[in-house]
């Protein structure tokens, strides 16, 4: 079940709880504010949750990482590379500025100091986009969400990796359509893309972190990265 607590009047605080599958101790709970707005990134989501347990079980090699978070909103993902030693960038659009507080806001409350929150607007190459640092990881969960967005994302995408050839994609999509596909749009912008089953990063459960989010939706698990 989700531990939820009201911090605010329109903030909900919840806490999600990683942990070792093989019985060792080592765990992390990271706490999420989620403010009562009809926006979709003011909530945590399925996807979301998924990635960051991606991140969680990879976390030996974002130790002393650069990672960017694309569409950060509540940054569940962000927060937990960042907790686990990555220098962490968290975006989302410069038109959203409360997704943006909000980015601020779960950084506060996992006592985050120094994470740099960016105003990046899919598709367009502005002077923050730029600028970005070589990345070693870019983070994006539910990114794909409105199919007139998916050029505009993989435009931004490409972009950093082309910026930095060695980085990688790490995203996560909740499958509402059939007729969903960015293979089209990968081959177009010189881009390669392998599927992560679930299973192997313990991530093909409805109860994950602590979480009924994941439940019976169909969450799948991509990552990109500059074609050969």
């Amino acid at each position: 079940m989700d531990k939820s607590t009201t911090s605010h009047l329109d903030v909900v605080l919840k806490s999600f709880t990683f942990e070792e599958s093989e019985g060792t101790q080592e765990s992390l709970t990271v706490s999420i504010p989620e403010v009562l707005d009809p926006q979709y990134g003011m909530y945590v989501w399925p996807s979301a949750v998924v990635l960051a347990q991606y991140v969680w079980t990879h976390r030996g090699e974002l130790v002393d990482k650069t990672v960017l978070e694309l569409g950060a909103g509540v940054s569940l993902p962000g927060v937990v590379a960042a907790r686990c030693g990555s220098s962490v960038i968290l975006s989302d659009s410069a038109r959203l500025p409360l997704s943006m507080e909000n980015c601020r806001r779960s950084c506060a409350a996992n006592g985050l100091e120094g994470v740099r929150v960016l105003g990046l607007t899919w598709g367009e190459i502005s002077p923050d986009l730029v600028f970005v640092p070589a990345l070693d990881v870019i983070l994006g969960s539910d990114v794909f969400y409105e199919p007139e967005d998916f050029e505009d994302v993989i435009v931004s995408v490409a972009f950093l990796l082309k910026k930095s050839p060695k980085a990688e994609f790490w995203t996560t999509y909740q499958e509402r359509s059939a007729d969903w596909s960015i293979e089209a749009l990968l081959h177009k912008w010189k881009l390669q893309c392998v599927s992560v089953p679930l299973p192997s990063f313990n991530a093909n459960v409805a109860q994950l972190a602590g979480s009924t989010l994941p439940g019976r939706h169909t969450v799948q698990m991509l990552i990109i990265s500059l074609g050969k």
